[in-house]
């Protein structure tokens, strides 16, 4: 009588965790959004505690 492992996974159930790989994939995507969701809410901190917009850190104003 043999028990199955609580590693092994049936065809049937979906891999809960998505695999890194390399071009366009859903993982690289939901990186690539959680990157620019993180960028956006520093560059808001970053203009209200300073009273200055992007622009004026790049110096393009």
């Amino acid at each position: 009588m043999t028990s199955p492992t609580p590693s092994a996974s049936t065809p049937d159930e979906p891999n809960p965790q998505p695999e890194p790989a390399m071009g366009w994939t859903s993982y690289a995507e939901q990186i690539n959004g959680r990157f620019a969701m993180l960028g956006f809410v520093l560059l808001i901190l970053l203009e209200f505690f300073t009273h200055q917009d992007v622009f004026t850190w790049l110096g393009l104003r």
